[in-house]
């Protein structure tokens, strides 16, 4: 008897195990997803797929890690009709997908709702369709060194700072002597477009139809932001960064002040040996205006697994995920309570980290069209003479 009640009960185990509807890998889905993203970016993403695993565990991801290049060889997957089923993707590149039909249509799905800002979705919008859900608002800010600021007792930069305050600011902050510029210069459209968009130009139009570079409001800016090098002085030439970034010049001390975004705070906490904070970039006619650019999640309309993908792309737009990437000061959340919530604001640099915040009420999402980088093609071959010529001159 004890013999046959123990095989009977092997064998109620075996069944159980058998039938008890555990996961095993045959019957696992596999999402590919892919992304951009330095090592400690990709050190934050890791763990948040591990536990996506572990509570679901019907789904396996395929992570595709692309470094460098990641849009060409976006471009050779999607050509192969090889793409990722989750893509990560910015709002720049975004109108070239969703024109070629090869993006879902997020706008009606449940991942859309009153948590995002506005204008982070406005970003992931092309034809007034959502084709991705945002993880991150990309802005602009005057990054400070507050001891240089000190020792010449030169009052802070702040919101009601004007062009005309920041060149004054920028000269009295240059010191040739020793080897210090008052502000940054560098010719990629991201750091260029603030200058015009607050005079009321830009490179193309708020439809993304007319390239306005011509403007007589572009013009202006594009005289302004030259002369910072050129006539005044008080931004370094390529000859005078000697081979450094605008960000390493920052750290050694050369630049009293760096517009730049909030991708550079963990290494400025990390590696700065003086005092810094960040103010909003000076007001020009229009006011202060930076372009707000987003990247995020987008799903490829031929997945034949949309609705996993879609709870990927939930949980890693989930508010708790968001916070693991704002808690490193990696980036400012497209999620409003994220954005607003401790883990973005309580670090101990910046203090004022809310500017990130405040400046997206005046912030416009680039304009951009499928030919945007054709565009910019034959624009940076003009300015890149300008830049280091001061060619341009105002009528």
């Amino acid at each position: 008897m004890k013999k046959s009640a123990i095989k009977l009960i092997f064998l109620l185990i075996f069944l159980g195990a058998l039938f008890c509807g555990c996961t095993t890998k045959e019957s696992q889905i596999t999402i590919q997803y892919s992304s951009w993203g330095s090592k400690s970016e990709i050190n934050i993403l890791k763990p948040i797929l591990d536990t996506f695993e572990k509570e679901n565990p019907d789904i396996k991801i395929d992570f595709m890690h692309i470094p460098q290049n990641y849009f060409q060889k976006l471009h050779l997957l999607f050509a192969s009709n090889t793409a990722p089923d989750v893509v990560f993707i910015n709002n720049i590149y975004l109108p070239v997908y969703a024109n070629a039909g090869l993006l879902e249509d997020l706008t009606n799905t449940d991942l859309i709702n009153e948590n995002f800002y506005k204008k982070a979705l406005d970003a992931m919008t092309y034809k007034g369709k959502i084709y991705a859900i945002p993880r991150d608002i990309s802005n602009l800010v005057i990054f400070y060194n507050k001891n240089i600021f000190d020792e010449k007792q030169i009052k802070y930069p702040d919101k009601n700072t004007t062009f005309n305050d920041f060149l004054i600011m920028s000269q009295k902050l240059t010191d040739k002597q020793k080897g210090i510029f008052g502000i940054s210069f560098e010719e990629d459209p991201i750091f260029y477009l603030p200058y015009l968009m607050s005079e009321g130009g830009g490179i193309l139009s708020d439809d993304g139809n007319s390239n306005i570079i011509n403007s007589k409001e572009s013009q202006k800016a594009i005289n302004f932001y030259s002369d910072l090098r050129n006539k005044y002085h008080v931004a370094p030439t390529n000859s005078e960064t000697a081979s450094l970034t605008m960000a390493q010049m920052f750290l050694q001390g050369k630049l009293a002040m760096h517009l730049s975004g909030r991708w550079l705070v963990p290494k400025y906490r990390e590696a700065a040996e003086f005092d810094w904070d960040i103010a909003p970039f000076p007001k020009g006619t229009k006011g202060s205006i930076v372009p707000l650019d987003a990247s995020g999640w987008a799903i490829s309309s031929k997945s034949k697994h949309k609705k996993e993908a879609m709870q990927l792309v939930k949980y890693l737009s989930s508010k708790e995920s968001l916070q693991k990437f704002s808690k490193s000061g990696l980036i400012v959340p497209a999620r409003i309570d994220s954005a607003n919530s401790k883990a973005f604001l309580d670090g101990n640099k910046p203090q004022n980290a809310e500017v990130f915040l405040d400046i997206i009420e005046t912030s416009k999402p680039t304009p951009v069209n499928p030919n945007y980088y054709e565009i910019l093609d034959d624009t940076n071959k003009i300015l890149e003479k300008v830049f280091n010529s001061n060619l341009v001159k105002e009528d």
